[in-house]
C-alpha cells in the first residue's frame, strides 16, 4: 500500500492486545508465559507508548479466529493511537477475496492494512507455497494489502519462494524471522535473510529480538549482529520498528525495547532513523493519523 506521510512521531508497527474474557489465547501456556495470562488493552499500552514518543501503531492479529479481525477494526475506529490493523483470514479458503472485501466494508474497515497467519506454527515448512495459499496471497495483493510473515528460520526459504512468485505483493517479515539470538548463531538464518532482502517486495520489522534472546540477561550487544544483518540487507528504507508489546514484557519493558532500538540505530543519520521509526511503516502500510480521536477503551479485542 502507499499513503501520505501524515503520521507525526514514532510508529510502533507491531503490537497486540487481548481480552481473555472475550477469547482465550491458547498459545499462552506454561509457567514461562504466565506473565502474559491477563488482559492487555489499549488503555494499558497508551501511556507507555506516549511516554516513548509513539503517536501511531499497527495492531497485529494474535489468534486464527475470524471474529478477531472485525473486533480489531472496530477498536481501531475508536482509537486515537491505532492507525492500522494486520488481521487474519483463512489463506487456504477459496473465498479470500470476498472475505477481505467484507472486512473492508465493515466498521473500521479502512484501517485494514494487512493480513497475517501464524505460519511459525505450521508443521509443513513449505506451507507458504502450497497452491491454495499462493491463491490466498494473490487475493491479498489484489486487495491492495500487505502480508506479514511470522516464520522461523527453517521457513524462510519458502518465504523467499512465495515473494518471488508474487512480486506484486509486499511481504513484511516480523521479528527478523526469529533468529537464534540466545545461542548467538547467525547461520543458516543470515543467508536466508539476504535472499529475502534481495527481493524488492520485502520489508522487515526490527522487532521481537528481546524474546529470542536470553530473557533475563539480554544485552544490546547480543542483539547487534542480528540488527546489523537486517540493516545491511534491507536498508533503513525497508526496515521498521515494532515493540511486540505485550509479548516483549517477558524480557523487557516498552521503554527498554524502544531504548534498545534507538541504540541499535544510533550510528545512522536522521533521515535513516526517521525511516525506521516512522517512514517505512507509513509507506508500507499506507498509514495516516487515526481519524476518530477517542480515549483508549476496553472493548472486545482478543
Amino acid at each position: 500500500m502507499t499513503g501520505v506521510a501524515t503520521v507525526p512521531g514514532i510508529v510502533d508497527a507491531h503490537h497486540h492486545v487481548w481480552d481473555l474474557a472475550v477469547r482465550d489465547q491458547d498459545w499462552i501456556s506454561g509457567d514461562e508465559l504466565a506473565p502474559l495470562r491477563r488482559d492487555f488493552t489499549l488503555a494499558d499500552l497508551a501511556p507507555e507508548a506516549r511516554a516513548a514518543g509513539v503517536t501511531a501503531t499497527v495492531l497485529v492479529q494474535t489468534v486464527t479466529a475470524p471474529e478477531e479481525t472485525p473486533e480489531f477494526l472496530a477498536l481501531a475506529a475508536g482509537s486515537d493511537l491505532v492507525a492500522g490493523v494486520v488481521g487474519w483470514t483463512d489463506m487456504t479458503a477459496p473465498d479470500v477475496a470476498e472475505t477481505l472485501e467484507g472486512l473492508r466494508a465493515g466498521h473500521g474497515g479502512e484501517h485494514l492494512v494487512g493480513i497475517r497467519h501464524q505460519v511459525q506454527g505450521e508443521p509443513d515448512p513449505r506451507w507458504l507455497v502450497r497452491p491454495e495459499v499462493l491463491g490466498g496471497l494473490a487475493a491479498v495483493a489484489e486487495a491492495g494489502l500487505v502480508y506479514d510473515l511470522v516464520v522461523k528460520p527453517h521457513q524462510l526459504a519458502a518465504a523467499v519462494e512465495a515473494a518471488e512468485r508474487l512480486p506484486g505483493l509486499t511481504f513484511v517479515l516480523d521479528h527478523l524471522g526469529k533468529p537464534p539470538v540466545a545461542s548467538g548463531e547467525l547461520d543458516p538464518w543470515a543467508p536466508q535473510i539476504r535472499r529475502l532482502a534481495a527481493l524488492p517486495n520485502t520489508v522487515c520489522k526490527l522487532s521481537g529480538m528481546v524474546t529470542e534472546a536470553d530473557w533475563d540477561s539480554w544485552t544490546v550487544a547480543a542483539l547487534t549482529p542480528y540488527a546489523d544483518t537486517v540493516l545491511d540487507a534491507f536498508g533503513p528504507g525497508r526496515l521498521m520498528f515494532g515493540s511486540d508489546w505485550p509479548v516483549c514484557r517477558l524480557a523487557a519493558s516498552y521503554a527498554e525495547v524502544i531504548a534498545a532500538a534507538r541504540e541499535l540505530t544510533a550510528g545512522l543519520g536522521p533521515a535513516e532513523r526517521h525511516d525506521i521509526f516512522t517512514g517505512t511503516a507509513v509507506r508500507t502500510y499506507g498509514l495516516s493519523a487515526p481519524a476518530r480521536p477517542a480515549p483508549p477503551q476496553k472493548t472486545p479485542c482478543a
